[in-house]
């Protein structure tokens, strides 16, 4: 289980709004979430089913905008104009706030999904891109990115508040990157692998890389992607484990 300061700041996340239509069964195993704003799936209806499944169960409800690109499932760097990009993310979010307003939500984060969160995190053009078009937002939400990246570091420098968020179904390289999911083992499925990882960061700010070097990493937000095979049995589990045993 987590000390008990750990599990006052601590969450588990997960990306929800996707297409799996699992997320009854991983809504209440987790603490925040993160909801398709029509950038790489969903749309109007799918925003506001899942918006309201998270306010019946006191979820942190986060935006997550990607590059416009549903046939990749914006797993796939898209080469886009900075301009188009910002209104493509600007719209999404619009779209996304309206949402939240009709179901009386409040917006508690932003992040970016799949192919963008990577590409934000290590060009300084992009973040700026990103950041230049979630602006409006800078006083009402945070920021979930990775740790030692150019979009957490350019962020700060522009006053936006951020959380650091680390991946607790995905494998990573040398850099602190993700290995890529068309290598093995990129993404894990088994249950006590993920909880030892997220125990390593939340505990130790450490990460075992793909290859077995030890780095160090700071995280106080892991997600589960929706779309991992087990993933309701993976967040029922970390709930259990990290958090049922403490508080009974």
């Amino acid at each position: 289980m987590l000390p008990e300061d750990k599990m006052e700041t601590i969450n588990i996340n997960c990306d929800l709004g996707e297409g799996t239509f699992n997320e009854n069964e991983i809504m209440p195993y987790i603490q925040s979430c993160n909801i398709a704003c029509g950038g790489h799936a969903g749309d109007l209806q799918s925003m506001k089913d899942v918006v309201s499944l998270a306010l019946k169960y006191n979820i942190l409800i986060g935006a997550h905008p990607s590059y416009p690109d549903k046939e990749n499932f914006g797993r796939k760097s898209v080469d886009i104009s900075a301009k188009d990009l910002k209104e493509s993310i600007s719209l999404q979010l619009e779209n996304f706030d309206n949402v939240l307003q009709e179901c009386n939500g409040k917006l508690h984060h932003i992040k970016a999904h799949g192919a963008l969160y990577n590409d934000i995190a290590r060009d300084k053009r992009l973040a700026t891109t990103f950041l230049e078009a979630v602006n409006m937002y800078k006083k009402r939400a945070l920021l979930y990115v990775p740790y030692n990246s150019i979009i957490a570091d350019v962020a700060q420098e522009n006053g936006f508040q951020i959380l650091y968020e680390a991946f607790a179904d995905r494998s990573y390289n040398e850099d602190l990157s993700l290995v890529k999911r068309t290598l093995p083992d990129a993404v894990l499925h088994d249950k006590n692998a993920i909880l030892k990882q997220v125990q390593d960061i939340a505990n130790h700010q450490k990460v075992v890389t793909i290859n077995g070097r030890s780095l160090f990493i700071k995280a106080a937000t892991f997600c589960v992607h929706s779309d991992t095979e087990n993933a309701a049995q993976i967040v029922k589990y970390l709930y259990n484990s990290l958090y049922t045993t403490a508080i009974g």
